[in-house]
């Protein structure tokens, strides 16, 4: 993992900061939330550190990297990545699942208490879904299955992503040459929400889902 990120990530993000500045801060937010494997809290905290670096120069102004600016991308590139995860699953799983849910055992009214889950809960779980690993990229998939209506998903989207985003820029820009020590900082937390989060909101699905219902009749 470790080699991947000195030998593959860190070079690839520094080539496209290098080259196209907040436009490439904004590309590689829009890959993280669009579920691949680019992790924010070494995207993030990198960029906060240019933005501490008098020497780094932002290729789109000629200036120096600031704070708010690299906020604004990030969270702009999280937002497209954010919307795209969510038209696929409305559009692609969901069509997907209308036919093919039946060999899974999904049926239409399982869909139809998922949209009037995510209707009534989705956005406290889109929101507090944005800062537990894991869930933090995949949540925009089943929304968008679940059609949970737009405006607020993307409101509740874009509130936790720019949490997010800026805390880790911020705290990017704190530490300076010493940026990558804010994923050790991370770790113990996000393992504790991975723990606890996770499983919790997995759990709040099944309920309202009534899935744990069924599982207990078929005991």
């Amino acid at each position: 993992m470790l080699a991947w990120l000195d030998q593959i990530l860190i070079p690839l993000i520094t080539s496209l900061y290098e080259a196209v500045g907040y436009l490439g801060l904004a590309v590689a937010m829009a890959v993280d939330a669009s579920s691949f494997p680019v992790p924010s809290e070494f995207i993030l905290p990198f960029a906060g550190f240019l933005v501490a670096d008098p020497t780094a120069i932002e290729p789109l102004t000629g200036g120096r990297w600031e704070l708010i600016p690299a906020i604004f991308f990030a969270t702009l590139g999280s937002m497209v990545g954010t919307w795209g995860a969510y038209a696929i699953g409305a559009y692609g799983g969901r069509r997907l699942l209308e036919r093919y849910g039946r060999f899974v055992r999904i049926s239409t009214e399982d869909l139809d208490r998922a949209d009037r889950f995510f209707a009534k809960h989705g956005g406290k779980v889109v929101f507090w879904s944005r800062f537990v690993p894991l869930l933090r990229t995949a949540i925009s998939f089943p929304a968008g299955i679940a059609r949970m209506p737009l405006l607020p998903f993307l409101t509740y989207s874009a509130v936790g992503a720019l949490a997010w985003n800026a805390a880790l820029i911020w705290g990017g820009a704190a530490l300076g040459e010493r940026w990558e020590e804010v994923q050790n900082y991370l770790a113990p937390l996000d393992t504790l929400l991975l723990m606890v989060g996770l499983p919790a909101l997995v759990l709040l699905g099944a309920w309202r889902l009534g899935l744990l219902k069924r599982l207990r009749a078929r005991g």
